[in-house]
């Protein structure tokens, strides 16, 4: 049973905008599910590049295979065929209708790269991730203000239990309807599915039980300021294949890399970005937390719980077709908040605590910020509170329902 994504109203709109558009985002995260959908009222043909056959001819002779699938066309897996994109080009360019193809692709590097290349002005470029928490619950999008720098009183307050139920499953699709795969088997096949297609295919990498351990060391580190030198020693391989590999990661859209704001700051800020996995089932499957009462009492329990908050607040600005303008600060001196929003230049300063209650000293940071920049605007503690608590005249302690 197909449930509705936030991204459908700006795909639409894109489509009477640009005459090509690309769908971004990882395997699994519904994106051929959301655009069949979408076609099926628009008249769009559909070709998958998984299809051996329809691969080759796209290969092979690509002008033959945009003639045997005129436009308009939605293209599946396109990184397979990367000889498409100059045809794709030729086309958009005789043409003066918009919606002439609509493509994805698993690996966001890959296709990129073509799309800057032969594409550039011509297409429109958006990102899926699994459902967000108000989408698998079937909240009706609405504008939220909490986006605005303000706090919202939550309609639809999520237990603990539920929480850590919905962050130790993760948020792909396969997984939100009746019929589930076991948890520990479908992560097992994803891995298997995206080393094998796509880090041998794409990007070559060679040492996959290497690159593994690599990915358990990473998990392990979500909602760490990344140190790339300690994470090299652990997984006994040099800096520069845990470059290339952060790289191959964050442009397959697995993982978030935060960065720190120091725009107009002392050189005193740490410069080094923060490591979030972008779906929290998967970080809980590497670091074999197999039900969600262990995740919830053991040890990884508040790093998996930012991670969940930040993964959210991205998918509500990807999943409306926005970048998501967040941040994070820390200083030398130890001074670090976990999360700047920054809206028409006014930075909303918010620390993630997994707690119903919380202490003055908890804003300490947040005060410390107020007192050292002059542009920061209203702020507060992201926590598991039920309701949302004003705690000084510019704090407020919200609920993580708030954030959905």
């Amino acid at each position: 049973m197909y449930k509705n994504r936030y991204l459908e109203d700006t795909i639409l709109t894109l489509n009477k905008t640009f005459k090509v558009i690309y769908l971004s985002g990882p395997r699994q995260a519904g994106k051929t599910t959301l655009l069949k959908y979408l076609s099926k009222n628009l008249g769009i043909n559909y070709v998958s590049l998984d299809d051996i056959l329809q691969k080759r001819l796209a290969q092979e002779d690509p002008g033959l295979f945009l003639q045997k699938y005129p436009a308009p066309l939605f293209i599946d897996e396109v990184q397979y065929a990367p000889q498409l994109f100059p045809y794709i080009k030729i086309q958009a360019d005789n043409s003066n209708k918009k919606g002439l193809y609509w493509i994805t692709g698993s690996q966001q590097f890959s296709v990129m790269k073509n799309v800057k290349e032969s594409l550039a002005g011509r297409v429109g470029i958006i990102n899926l991730l699994g459902f967000s928490m108000a989408e698998d619950m079937g909240i009706k999008k609405t504008k939220n203000s909490f986006f605005e720098g303000k706090t919202h009183i939550p309609k639809n307050h999520i237990n603990i239990i539920d929480l850590f139920k919905t962050i130790q499953r993760g948020s792909f699709p396969a997984l939100t309807h009746k019929n589930t795969p076991p948890i520990e088997i479908f992560y097992n096949s994803y891995l298997q599915t995206y080393i094998d297609r796509d880090l041998r295919e794409i990007f070559h990498v060679s040492k996959i039980n290497t690159f593994h351990k690599f990915l358990q060391l990473l998990a392990a580190r979500t909602g760490q300021i990344l140190n790339y030198s300690d994470l090299a020693r652990d997984a006994d391989i040099s800096v520069h294949a845990v470059k290339e590999w952060i790289n191959i990661l964050a442009s397959s859209s697995q993982i978030y890399l935060l960065e720190p704001y120091y725009k107009n700051i002392s050189k005193r800020m740490i410069k080094s970005p923060k490591i979030y996995f972008l779906d929290t089932g998967l970080a809980a499957y590497l670091t074999k937390w197999k039900t969600y009462e262990t995740l919830l009492n053991g040890a990884m329990a508040g790093s998996i719980f930012e991670t969940f908050v930040i993964s959210e607040i991205i998918k509500s600005y990807w999943h409306r077709g926005k970048s998501a303008p967040i941040y994070y600060y820390r200083d030398k001196e130890g001074h670090e908040v976990d999360l700047l929003l920054e809206i028409n230049n006014i930075l909303h300063p918010f620390e993630i605590k997994l707690s119903s209650t919380v202490h003055k000293t908890n804003l300490k940071n947040i005060n410390y910020l107020k007192k050292n920049i002059s542009n920061i605007g209203k702020g507060g503690i992201i926590s598991v509170s039920s309701k949302n608590i004003p705690l000084d005249k510019t704090n407020d302690l919200i609920s993580v329902s708030s954030v959905l």
